[in-house]
């Protein structure tokens, strides 16, 4: 049976859904170009959020398999003129298979020593793209990538990230919401027992780190083509970290959270940038205010506000 917040959740889904699909007839180019981005990095949010948020750990890493998709599918669009559909597959399968591969080492490994080992491999993917010149451009940027005629205008590729994205976080949510999500959940509360009780706790966190490298290149895939361009940044530490603070902002023990915060995050950089050139302040500030005094994220202060205000016990 359907719980009455749950019920608020979806509706509140379906409201916001429907202000993404009407986001176009505002007529503002700007407008469409901030909603897509932000569908893009939530995503891209959501998708580390399996590693953090259900397996329990934490990955410094995360960008080189956002980097991998989005290159992968740049230069097979670009360089050898593949249609959308078998580059866009094969980006989000490059990335699929690093992750699994990474997987299979980090996975051996807990707490600061598996974070360390992801941040090892983002940084060696870094290096392949900055120094393979000939195949990534380097330094320089993979530019311009070509976009398929059908979804090379604004409004036309918006519609088409929004259908992307609304699928994936469905899947995701089905993913999460499975036995599969469950015993994920308890492997993160306690490996020991998750173990005792006959969870195979290391393929189960392999399993959640293959499944957030599959959907964090399908958001490299996206993000290549929005920008009309891919960019050895896009693997740098920096980019695994901003991801990382999304998902702390939001709230790492909620799907919906790490939503919340790439949306949030997103629009502060945007207007912070507008005012003031110390936007690494900023980031930095919000960071210690998540980890000393709101480590529930936005969401957990939002249900704090609901129960002191709204009279609301736990459920």
């Amino acid at each position: 049976m359907t719980s009455p917040l749950s019920k608020t959740g979806m509706a509140a889904c379906l409201i916001i859904l429907i202000l993404c699909a009407l986001t176009p007839l505002l007529q503002s180019d700007y407008l469409i170009d901030v909603v897509t981005e932000i569908l893009i990095v939530a995503l891209f949010a959501l998708s580390l959020n399996i590693i953090i948020g259900y397996s329990g750990n934490v990955s410094f890493g995360h960008a080189a398999y956002f980097a991998i998709g989005g290159y992968v599918n740049a230069i097979l669009l670009t360089s050898y003129g593949w249609p959308l559909l078998p580059s866009a597959v094969a980006g989000v399968f490059a990335a699929t298979l690093t992750a699994a591969i990474v997987a299979y080492f980090c996975t051996r490994l807990t707490d600061i020593y598996f974070a360390m080992l992801t941040l090892a491999f983002s940084m060696l993917v870094w290096a392949i793209l900055f120094k393979w010149r000939s195949l990534t451009n380097g330094d320089d940027g993979f530019t311009p990538v070509h976009v398929p005629a059908m979804i090379d205008d604004r409004t036309a590729f918006f519609y088409f990230t929004m259908i992307v994205i609304v699928v994936s976080i469905a899947v995701l949510w089905v993913i999460t919401h499975s036995a599969f999500g469950r015993s994920l959940v308890a492997v993160r509360e306690n490996v020991g027992r998750a173990g005792f009780v006959g969870i195979h706790t290391r393929r189960m966190r392999w399993q959640a780190f293959v499944i957030a490298g599959f959907f964090a290149g399908v958001a490299g895939v996206l993000f290549g083509m929005y920008h009309r361009g891919m960019y050895v940044e896009s693997a740098f530490w920096t980019q695994s970290a901003q991801v990382l603070i999304m998902t702390l902002l939001g709230g790492i023990y909620s799907f919906f959270g790490p939503l919340i915060g790439a949306a949030v995050l997103f629009m502060l950089e945007r207007l912070t940038n507008e005012y003031t050139e110390y936007w690494p302040t900023v980031l930095g500030s919000i960071l210690l205010v998540i980890l000393l005094f709101q480590p529930d994220g936005l969401v957990g202060l939002g249900k704090r506000i609901k129960n002191k205000f709204g009279g609301g016990g736990s459920p």
